[in-house]
């Protein structure tokens, strides 16, 4: 297995997580926060969604997913950009759905991107440094491993949530 090939599991765990997260729910579920600072399951799978959308677009150098359609099926009251850092409360609570399949629907697309980005690298690829901007410099390989590790927080958070949830 290559480098490639593990970050093609990785990705392929955070969409079976995210499905998983949200098999089934209705839309007090989607939306239950377990208190007025938490995240909802519905904001936890958007924003894990709209980073690996921003990020993976960014260093393939294609338009998002979300510019493609997307936004307007969600229709959320947030700037055309916004995936989620630094959300209020209010924040938040404005990333409401109509249903679980949107989630999904959304994240099925982006991950089919991604799944199209990584088929076209190769080992080489994932050294090559795309920001200098950091100490040390951060490498394709390094940015792809942060989305993943970052996605499957997120998604296990939303599970944790999805188990509160249901027992309410």
């Amino acid at each position: 297995m290559n480098g490639v090939d593990v970050l093609t599991d990785g990705f392929a765990r955070v969409a079976e997580a995210v499905h998983g997260a949200a098999r089934g729910l209705d839309l007090a579920a989607l939306h239950h926060r377990p208190d007025e600072q938490a995240n909802s399951i519905a904001w936890l799978l958007w924003h894990l969604t709209r980073v690996q959308d921003d990020h993976v677009s960014d260093v393939a150098g294609v338009e998002q997913a979300w510019e493609q359609g997307w936004a307007d099926r969600f229709a959320l009251p947030l700037p055309p950009g916004d995936t989620g850092f630094g959300h209020t409360t209010e924040d938040v609570d404005a990333v409401r759905v109509d249903s679980a399949e949107l989630l999904t629907g959304y994240h099925d697309a982006v991950y089919e991107n991604t799944l199209s980005y990584l088929g076209g690298l190769d080992d080489d690829d994932l050294d090559v440094v795309i920001d200098e901007s950091w100490t040390p410099p951060v490498t394709l390989g390094v940015r792809l491993v942060s989305v993943v590790a970052d996605d499957l927080q997120h998604a296990g958070q939303a599970a944790y949530v999805r188990g509160l949830s249901l027992r309410h």
